[in-house]
């Protein structure tokens, strides 16, 4: 089985509006082909969005949601209590760190200096 990533929100509505660049574009057409995984809280805030573009709602039905468990509750309050990271950034890095996979994301700062985290800027490949 091949590396596993985690699509931050901000990864999704970028690719889906065409905003990534080619490079980057390319990479994640490639893990959304490999049926990427989101946190049940990116799904939350997609479907949140005012007018959820068509192809959004396409990816939803496409890709595989982690949701919240015992184990992930628990890392998220020690992600908070440690780093005083915001409920929404604590739940995502919860899920990949325990899942294993690399979380894709443009908000770096929101998830730096969490010990174990996985991450890969969107815009840099």
């Amino acid at each position: 089985m091949g590396k596993k990533f985690l699509l931050d929100t901000n990864v999704i509505i970028d690719f889906c509006s065409f905003s990534l660049p080619n490079k980057s574009h390319q990479l994640i057409a490639s893990i959304i082909d490999r049926k990427p995984l989101i946190s049940v809280i990116n799904k939350i805030e997609l479907s949140s969005l005012v007018d959820v573009p068509s192809a959004i709602i396409t990816f939803l039905e496409l890709t595989d949601i982690i949701q919240l468990n015992n184990e992930i509750v628990d890392q998220t309050i020690l992600l908070r209590k440690k780093y005083r990271i915001k409920l929404p950034d604590a739940m995502i890095a919860a899920s990949a760190l325990v899942v294993g996979c690399t979380l894709i994301t443009h908000n770096l700062k929101d998830f730096a200096n969490i010990k174990g985290l996985k991450v890969m800027d969107s815009y840099v490949v």
